[in-house]
């Protein structure tokens, strides 16, 4: 199986844009924004929050310049990515439920929009790397 299609000019930009938010996403996981990433992990993760928070960080870390640099595998970097979003949710769902402020959302307004926007990353990753036209079409 083949990790090719072909990307047009704005699925490019917008896949370098998306891999460049995911690399400042894991800087800040590794470094000044661990304690507010620590906010939203669940209870329920039998590991220590700041592990989770390291070794998610690293993760975005590397799917980010992969998203950028890995041109023979961008497919499914796009799919790791959308599943990485999907794992990474109950913590959302979590910071909404127990009313938990990082990242200047302390509203259960804000809280809830950001839900909403997570399916976006989802499809912004798997249209930007092809992967919507590799797997399902």
């Amino acid at each position: 199986m083949t990790n090719t299609v072909q990307h047009n000019t704005l699925q490019n930009i917008l896949r370098i844009i998306l891999g460049s938010l995911m690399v400042l996403a894991a800087i800040g996981h590794l470094t000044y924004q661990r304690a507010e990433f620590q906010a939203q992990v669940p209870d329920w993760i039998p590991l220590s929050k700041d592990l989770v928070v390291i070794l998610s960080g690293i993760v975005e870390l590397g799917l980010g310049l992969g998203m950028i640099f890995w041109k023979g595998q961008r497919v499914r970097v796009g799919l790791a990515l959308a599943i990485f979003y999907v794992l990474i949710f109950p913590g959302n769902i979590g910071q909404y439920v127990n009313h938990i402020s990082a990242f200047g959302l302390d509203t259960d307004k804000a809280r809830l929009i950001r839900l909403f926007f997570q399916p976006v990353l989802m499809v912004w990753a798997l249209w930007s790397t092809g992967a919507f036209k590799f797997y399902f079409t």
